[in-house]
């Protein structure tokens, strides 16, 4: 009989890959109107919503990468631009709410991205009442200003949803 432990064994190695995952910003922009009802008029803020085009979980707020030289807050004035044409001056609040996802097979497969997915942290912006949002037509194909609890009709994914509502509930009290 050998004195070495493992004489005949066959070594299995797993090689575990830790996922990469994106820097993100997302940017909840409020913009205040007025509504009326039988009762009077009084104001109310709205959000935007914008839609990808792709098949799945197209509607979201704005949102886009952070570059290496940037702060969230600067990327996410600068995605807002990029994506609907809004040129705000600064961020209200930045959140410390975050939402972290995978990005999905068929993306990856079109896309070949250098990520797993993206993790975003979120900043709320206000609008004036009379923006006029020009979407791109390429990250952003359309766009839609919603009353809160409109949301849910549009944002699908329940933990996104979710944390947009915290987002939300936080914005308010800024």
């Amino acid at each position: 009989m050998s004195s070495a432990p493992f004489q005949g064994a066959r070594l299995f190695v797993t090689v575990i890959r830790m996922k990469k995952y994106r820097r993100a910003v997302s940017v909840l922009v409020l913009k205040e109107t007025e509504v009326c009802s039988p009762k009077g008029c009084g104001f109310v803020d709205q959000i935007l919503l914008v839609k990808k085009p792709r098949p799945m979980d197209t509607w979201q707020l704005p949102q886009g990468g952070i570059e290496e030289d940037e702060t969230p807050e600067q990327a996410a004035l600068r995605e807002l631009q990029e994506e609907t044409g809004l040129t705000l001056p600064s961020v209200l609040h930045s959140s410390t709410q975050t939402y972290c996802y995978d990005f999905p097979p068929d993306f990856i497969a079109r896309n070949n991205p250098v990520n797993d997915g993206q993790t975003l942290c979120f900043v709320v912006t206000r609008a004036p009442a009379d923006a006029v949002v020009r979407v791109d037509h390429h990250e952003v194909d359309e766009y839609v200003w919603v009353l809160p609890e409109q949301i849910s009709l549009y944002v699908k994914r329940k933990q996104y949803l979710e944390v947009i509502e915290r987002v939300l509930s936080e914005g308010r009290k800024v």
